[in-house]
């Protein structure tokens, strides 16, 4: 009976603790949500922590109007896609083939990959922009998808390559057997196997490519090119900053990634759990 009363102790402090976490990782939701329905005067006359009046929605309204969101929200769309599909193509197949041959070639390139996520992206900013301006890849949409790919590469074939040492080769070995082509065992009998790690991978490279904010600055200067995280900023400035506006607008804008973690959240955690750390 004591034993059982421990544990049951032990489990309450543990929910106690989570749910504060829980709590204080709410909280600035909350403040974002609550200003976002604000009208001006209610942001500076009364606490950041009173409701909203009413459920006012002209700040979405005005959100749309001045940041031309339907055209920002599309290119951030557009970027984040193209961009995720390419990467868990070629990061796939290049972890597969790190994975299963063992030639020295193969190791080398998995090591100048790890090198590559040790190197942060920002002290790359000069050699990255000055190879897209010579090669005119600035200001183009299929530029900054060549940005995105090149940046996020290392840390996805890590990832991609760390799994695959949980996937049995023998079923690989059986499809030979059978007669399945290279190609054939990797998309009937390795992909699917994949699941996990590729979900992890989408995950992670939609957020930080949804979220960029200065990769996409720095490449991207034409108006119609430019992606949410660039067009909220204009809402700040010096002279003036339209609070309750961006707040409408950076609700609107994780939206899409909230969808997309929830929907793929089973296959998120076991590629963390497996892949990352059995890997």
């Amino acid at each position: 009976m004591k034993k059982k009363r421990k544990i049951n102790k032990a489990t309450l402090a543990v929910q106690i603790v989570m749910t504060v976490v829980a709590v204080v990782y709410l909280f600035p939701i909350f403040i974002i949500l609550n200003y976002s329905f604000k009208t001006k005067k209610e942001l500076y006359l009364t606490s950041p922590l009173k409701l909203a009046s009413s459920l006012n929605f002209d700040n979405y309204r005005k959100a749309f109007d001045k940041l031309n969101m339907k055209m920002s929200f599309v290119n951030t769309m557009f970027y984040t896609i193209v961009s995720v599909l390419i990467l868990a193509i070629l990061c796939g197949i290049t972890a597969w083939a790190i994975a299963r041959c063992k030639h020295k070639f193969f190791k080398f390139c998995y090591v100048y990959f790890i090198i590559g996520i040790l190197i942060p992206c920002q002290a790359l900013f000069l050699p990255i922009y000055t190879i897209g301006y010579k090669l005119n890849l600035t200001n183009t949409r299929y530029g900054i998808i060549f940005m995105y790919v090149a940046t996020g590469v290392s840390f996805g074939v890590f990832l991609m390559t760390s799994f695959m040492s949980t996937v049995p080769i023998e079923l690989e070995e059986s499809a030979r057997i059978d007669g399945c082509s290279v190609y054939r065992t990797y998309f009937t009998v390795v992909l699917p196997l994949l699941k996990p790690a590729m979900a992890t991978l989408i995950i992670m490279q939609s957020f930080q490519i949804w979220n960029d904010y200065l990769l996409a600055s720095l490449y991207v200067s034409k108006k119609q090119l430019k992606t949410l995280t660039v067009a909220i900023s204009s809402l700040f400035s010096t002279q003036t900053s339209d609070y309750t506006t961006a707040m409408a607008a950076i609700v609107v804008s994780v939206l899409p990634i909230t969808i997309l973690f929830l929907s793929l959240q089973k296959y998120f955690i076991k590629g963390m759990t497996v892949g990352a750390v059995k890997g």
